[in-house]
Protein backbone atom coordinates (compact mmCIF):
# COMPACT_ATOMS: atom_id res chain seq x y z
CA UNK A 1 0.00 0.00 0.00
CA UNK A 2 1.34 3.51 -0.60
CA UNK A 3 0.93 6.06 1.91
CA UNK A 4 1.76 9.42 1.13
CA UNK A 5 4.69 10.97 2.38
CA UNK A 6 5.50 14.80 1.25
CA UNK A 7 9.01 16.46 0.66
CA UNK A 8 9.07 19.15 2.94
CA UNK A 9 7.89 17.24 6.04
CA UNK A 10 10.67 15.65 8.79
CA UNK A 11 9.74 12.82 10.31
CA UNK A 12 9.91 10.79 13.70
CA UNK A 13 10.43 7.47 13.73
CA UNK A 14 7.31 7.50 16.25
CA UNK A 15 4.81 8.35 12.96
CA UNK A 16 4.59 12.52 13.77
CA UNK A 17 5.67 14.83 11.15
CA UNK A 18 6.72 18.57 11.34
CA UNK A 19 7.06 20.99 8.67
CA UNK A 20 8.38 24.27 9.12
CA UNK A 21 7.29 28.01 7.54
CA UNK A 22 9.42 30.92 8.85
CA UNK A 23 10.23 29.55 12.14
CA UNK A 24 6.95 27.62 13.23
CA UNK A 25 6.85 24.39 13.13
CA UNK A 26 3.54 22.27 12.29
CA UNK A 27 3.07 19.06 13.95
CA UNK A 28 0.80 15.91 12.81
CA UNK A 29 0.96 12.34 12.38
CA UNK A 30 1.39 10.67 9.24
CA UNK A 31 -1.01 9.05 6.98
CA UNK A 32 0.50 6.07 7.93
CA UNK A 33 -0.07 6.21 11.58
CA UNK A 34 -3.79 7.41 10.93
CA UNK A 35 -4.21 4.39 8.45
CA UNK A 36 -2.23 1.85 11.42
CA UNK A 37 -4.98 3.65 14.13
CA UNK A 38 -8.17 3.11 12.50
CA UNK A 39 -10.64 5.44 13.07
CA UNK A 40 -9.88 8.34 15.34
CA UNK A 41 -12.19 9.29 17.71
CA UNK A 42 -10.12 11.51 20.33
CA UNK A 43 -7.62 13.85 20.69
CA UNK A 44 -5.73 15.62 23.62
CA UNK A 45 -3.52 18.10 22.91
CA UNK A 46 -1.67 20.63 24.97
CA UNK A 47 -2.64 24.25 25.37
CA UNK A 48 -1.74 27.26 23.53
CA UNK A 49 1.51 28.93 25.49
CA UNK A 50 2.50 25.08 27.11
CA UNK A 51 6.31 23.83 26.18
CA UNK A 52 6.88 20.75 24.18
CA UNK A 53 10.14 19.12 23.96
CA UNK A 54 11.95 16.85 21.08
CA UNK A 55 11.26 13.27 21.95
CA UNK A 56 8.71 13.86 24.89
CA UNK A 57 4.83 13.04 25.15
CA UNK A 58 2.62 16.04 24.36
CA UNK A 59 -0.45 14.24 24.18
CA UNK A 60 -2.90 11.29 23.25
CA UNK A 61 -4.57 10.04 20.08
CA UNK A 62 -7.46 7.35 20.36
CA UNK A 63 -8.68 5.20 17.75
CA UNK A 64 -11.10 2.33 17.94
CA UNK A 65 -8.60 0.17 18.21
CA UNK A 66 -5.69 2.03 20.40
CA UNK A 67 -4.51 4.77 22.82
CA UNK A 68 -1.24 6.12 21.57
CA UNK A 69 0.96 8.46 22.76
CA UNK A 70 2.06 11.97 20.53
CA UNK A 71 5.75 12.79 20.37
CA UNK A 72 6.76 16.43 20.31
CA UNK A 73 9.63 16.01 16.37
CA UNK A 74 10.77 19.51 18.05
CA UNK A 75 11.05 21.77 21.05
CA UNK A 76 9.53 25.00 21.42
CA UNK A 77 6.14 26.82 22.93
CA UNK A 78 2.77 25.98 21.48
CA UNK A 79 1.19 28.82 19.60
CA UNK A 80 -1.70 27.31 18.48
CA UNK A 81 -3.57 24.06 18.12
CA UNK A 82 -6.18 22.54 15.59
CA UNK A 83 -8.97 22.96 17.89
CA UNK A 84 -11.57 21.66 15.21
CA UNK A 85 -10.16 18.01 16.07
CA UNK A 86 -11.78 17.86 19.79
CA UNK A 87 -15.00 18.24 17.50
CA UNK A 88 -13.89 16.41 14.33
CA UNK A 89 -11.08 14.15 15.22
CA UNK A 90 -11.59 12.29 11.94
CA UNK A 91 -9.83 15.07 9.62
CA UNK A 92 -6.66 13.46 10.60
CA UNK A 93 -7.70 9.80 9.31
CA UNK A 94 -9.48 12.26 5.87
CA UNK A 95 -6.08 14.58 5.73
CA UNK A 96 -2.74 14.17 8.39
CA UNK A 97 -0.86 16.60 6.47
CA UNK A 98 -3.66 19.50 6.12
CA UNK A 99 -6.35 19.97 8.08
CA UNK A 100 -5.69 17.22 10.58
CA UNK A 101 -2.91 18.94 11.71
CA UNK A 102 -2.21 18.98 15.46
CA UNK A 103 -0.32 21.57 16.82
CA UNK A 104 1.61 24.75 15.90
CA UNK A 105 5.29 25.19 17.93
CA UNK A 106 7.61 28.12 17.80
CA UNK A 107 10.37 26.36 17.18
CA UNK A 108 13.21 26.58 19.58
CA UNK A 109 16.27 25.43 17.30
CA UNK A 110 15.95 24.68 13.67
CA UNK A 111 18.97 22.19 14.14
CA UNK A 112 16.83 19.89 15.57
CA UNK A 113 15.59 19.16 12.61
CA UNK A 114 18.63 17.70 11.36
CA UNK A 115 17.87 14.72 13.80
CA UNK A 116 14.84 13.76 12.44
CA UNK A 117 14.08 11.36 9.15
CA UNK A 118 13.53 13.21 5.54
CA UNK A 119 10.52 11.75 3.64
CA UNK A 120 12.84 8.73 1.92
CA UNK A 121 14.19 7.79 4.71
CA UNK A 122 10.96 7.76 6.39
CA UNK A 123 9.02 6.31 3.71
CA UNK A 124 11.87 2.98 3.95
CA UNK A 125 10.99 2.75 7.17
CA UNK A 126 7.16 2.05 6.63
CA UNK A 127 7.49 0.03 3.34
Amino acid sequence: MDFEVPDDCRYLESHEWVRVEEGVATVGISDFAQDELGDIVFVELPEVGDRVETGDAFGVIESIKAVSDLYAPVSGEVVDRNETLFDEPELVNESPFDDGWLLAVDLDDEGELDDLLDADEYAAQIE
